[in-house]
């Protein structure tokens, strides 16, 4: 790596992590040190280097702590030579009895003979020979560490890029597929769409265009994992929020929504606009608005109904397609829907699951029946209390 490129991947790193140029090249001379250390250094000894990337220049030192008799252990005098500790970070805090290290200490009238006026406890820099084989060897662990600090930085920009979208809606090209798993060209990422994420029975096929609703983003040594959903609900009110103008404006508001992946979808809408009709604006002209979403989702059905603060009213609505006679509120978030008989089986819907979407849509537990059956109900009733 020549000067240029030198520099200009520092500042690389500068501008795409947000470190400083100081930050940079110390973590650069934290390594030359560390490869010094390996290639000509001793247990026990701190080695420091200075990287001056302008001139290409490295100097290093051995860094010796001054101690005096009254910081060493009793048995020093025996000529013991013992680190007081495991080494954890290159300089090491003196403790009042230390056991003397000759790689690691040096006694004070030692220290003296190179610095007059240190003290007990100060750090005395001596310089160790560059050896010219060395300077390849010191090349090489800057770039490696400049090559390193671009790839975090890299990651770390992937990641904040993404972690922002958390809760959008991602477009992607289907890259590949490995045991049911989809992975998503996101462009300057991969998004992963797991089994439990996907549409039951959807189909994918390479190259396949997607968009995909951004669930979490992970942090992750190799980079971030981006989880994709296509069966979480808020992707439908996302869908619609890129094709109707009313709801990226906040003049059209999903109030709540409620979803079988890849069957049947109800949503509730309300307008803050009095003279916008929010499910003409939702369905749009000729039901393009809609058709649009529908396409993405792979034709799956979908409900646009009217949001009411009245639960009756708005019970009544979230059943729709089935006309409602009358919704009777009861305790602990129960309902009763009257229908007439023969809106009963489109009030429950195939498999319950009309009324099993609007339960969900409302957060009210649903019970549905009959005109007949509550006039009979009724009637029996009051008979019971008659013999009462």
């Amino acid at each position: 790596m020549d000067k240029t490129s030198f520099l200009s991947a520092i500042q690389q790193i500068e501008e795409e992590k947000g470190l400083s140029k100081e930050q940079i090249i110390q973590s650069i001379e934290m390594a030359i040190a560390a490869a010094y250390k390996k290639e000509y250094g001793k247990k026990g000894q701190i080695i420091r280097a200075k990287f001056d990337p302008e001139t290409d220049k490295t100097e290093i030192w051995q860094i010796k702590i001054v101690v005096d008799k009254s910081m060493l252990k009793e048995d020093e005098e025996k000529g013991e030579a013992e680190e007081t500790k495991k080494e954890k970070t290159e300089t090491e805090e003196v403790e009042r009895k230390i056991k003397f290290n000759p790689e690691r200490h040096i006694m004070l009238e030692e220290a003296r003979k190179i610095k007059k006026n240190i003290k007990p406890g100060d750090e005395l820099k001596i310089p160790l020979p560059f050896h010219k084989e060395y300077g390849r060897i010191a090349a090489q662990t800057a770039k490696q560490v400049i090559i390193q600090k671009i790839r975090e930085a890299e990651r770390e920009s992937l990641y904040e890029e993404y972690k922002k979208k958390e809760g959008e809606i991602a477009s992607g090209i289907v890259q590949r597929i490995e045991k049911n798993t989809v992975f998503l060209d996101l462009g300057r990422a991969t998004g992963v769409l797991f089994p439990e994420e996907q549409i039951p029975n959807e189909k994918y096929k390479l190259g396949q265009r997607l968009r995909a609703y951004v669930k979490e983003v992970k942090r992750e040594p190799k980079g971030p994992q981006i989880i994709l959903s296509r069966n979480h609900p808020k992707l439908v009110s996302k869908l619609f929020a890129l094709e109707v103008p009313e709801i990226s404006q906040g003049t059209v508001i999903i109030k709540s929504i409620a979803r079988e992946p890849g069957s049947r979808t109800k949503i509730a809408v309300y307008a803050t606009d009095k003279n916008i009709d929010p499910i003409g604006a939702v369905v749009g002209q000729k039901g393009i608005r809609v058709q649009a979403v529908l396409n993405e989702l792979g034709q799956e059905k979908i409900d646009v109904v009217q949001w009411e603060e009245d639960p009756k009213k708005f019970i009544a609505n979230a059943l729709s397609p089935a006309k409602i006679i009358d919704v009777e509120i009861g305790k602990k978030n129960k309902a009763t829907a009257i229908v007439a008989p023969d809106q009963l089986s489109l009030a429950i819907g195939m498999q319950g699951q009309n009324a099993r979407l609007a339960a969900k849509l409302t957060g009210w537990k649903i019970d549905i029946k009959t005109s007949e059956e509550e006039t009979a109900e009724k009637k029996k009733e009051k008979t019971s209390n008659k013999k009462k």
